[in-house]
């Protein structure tokens, strides 16, 4: 079970290191659960332990801050790492100390990275830049994985995740109710 000074210790060794800093990997579900705990310690009307309720209260905001600092701070770090291996072409070792929706994250940085240095390697080689030929869309359900209009794998997806999928499978989704197009 984590307390309130492990989670200010990983605050504190995050903002004073430039790696990013090994957590264990059930790091959230213990802050979750802590912050459960507090919500339902605060959440009890008890005149006797309302000094406690007080500070218990306090603590319960103060680790919501840490946690969110953090968080942040993870995610500067990992945009980082992103910007260094799209440059060198090298993923540096911090990747071990990434979280498994945090390398989630690094991964689909890479692929938007990629798809950007394509379109614009297209452009500084003469081709036009082309209408676009993906639409942002919300889906409405649960979609599985599936094959998109070249083969590759796309999906699966969850009710209400947003994603830049190409114009004909959105047109698909959209005219079978699973999705919606995203305003530009």
């Amino acid at each position: 079970m984590i307390t309130y000074n492990d989670l200010y210790e990983a605050a504190r060794k995050e903002r004073y290191s430039d790696q990013l800093q090994q957590l264990s990997k059930n790091f959230i579900l213990e802050v979750a659960e802590y912050l459960k705990e507090k919500k339902e310690l605060v959440s009890k009307d008890d005149d006797i332990f309302s000094d406690m309720i007080a500070k218990t209260k306090k603590q319960l905001e103060n680790a919501t801050t840490l946690f969110k600092e953090l968080m942040t701070r993870r995610r500067k770090k990992i945009l980082d790492l992103v910007l260094i291996a799209a440059e060198t072409g090298i993923s540096k070792q911090d990747f071990d100390n990434m979280l498994s929706f945090e390398k989630t994250l690094f991964e689909e940085l890479m692929k938007n990275i990629e798809l950007s240095d394509k379109v614009l390697g297209g452009l500084l080689g003469g081709k036009k830049e082309e209408i676009s030929k993906n639409e942002l869309v919300v889906f409405k359900a649960d979609v599985g994985e599936f094959m998109g209009m070249e083969g590759e794998k796309v999906g699966p997806f969850s009710k209400g995740e947003i994603a830049n999928i190409s114009k004909p499978v959105a047109d698909i989704l959209v005219e079978d109710g699973k999705a919606e197009v995203l305003e530009k």
